[in-house]
């Protein structure tokens, strides 16, 4: 039985792009199962402590922008520091992705479209026809899943992930959770790798 990993995740983060693929390679390499839970950004900051971007010192945002770059360098990217769209809800983008669940679709092809059209092709992802096309190009149902992600049902699944996120100490976007170990922001996914290749038993903290 393969091992699993929950993550958290929203369109609305650019760490979550910037690492999606090479997290995708490690899944692969040690054939793990992934639990994907989109989560609510603003909610989930706010209530462990952290600030909203224009909220942070101007040291913090211009420290940030030059992060940005290194890692677009470092993983090989090519993308907008600050695209048009950006930042927008992202709600009905990341409901898609419950809803493929859902239906017992793999929404990592969706994934892969949604996090480049928010970073490199600037689309607006509140918009539900960018959406259906984005799904339909993903070998999905478009039109089906977007209907579904506007449901109450679909929130309601929303804010369980952000709950479940809260309760395994996830505070930010990307968490990668191994075995109750968290794993905050795509540079910590070589950590991630360590523990795998390693096999030792998830660290704990003291306090």
């Amino acid at each position: 039985m393969p091992r699993q990993v929950d993550y958290y995740f929203s369109f609305q983060s650019p760490w979550a792009y910037i690492g999606h693929q090479f997290f995708r390679e490690v899944a692969s390499t040690y054939d793990l199962k992934v639990n994907h839970r989109p989560v609510v950004l603003v909610d989930l900051f706010s209530e462990t402590g952290g600030l909203p971007l224009m909220k942070r010192h101007p040291v913090r945002q211009r420290y940030r922008m030059v992060e940005l770059q290194r890692w677009r360098d470092k993983r090989g990217l090519k993308f907008h520091l600050q695209p048009a769209n950006w930042p927008f809800n992202a709600r009905l983008a990341d409901g898609v992705v419950i809803a493929a669940l859902e239906a017992g679709h793999d929404p990592d092809p969706y994934l892969r479209r949604a996090y480049a059209a928010v970073w490199e092709d600037q689309l607006n992802l509140t918009d539900p026809a960018v959406l259906i096309r984005l799904a339909d190009d993903s070998g999905l149902p478009g039109k089906q899943l977007v209907e579904r992600s506007a449901s109450d049902e679909i929130s309601a699944a929303y804010e369980k992930n952000r709950q479940d996120a809260l309760a395994a100490d996830v505070f930010g976007s990307p968490g990668y959770v191994l075995d109750g170990e968290v794993f905050w922001g795509q540079d910590r996914i070589e950590l991630l790798a360590d523990a795998l290749k390693s096999g030792r038993a998830p660290y704990r903290s003291q306090v």
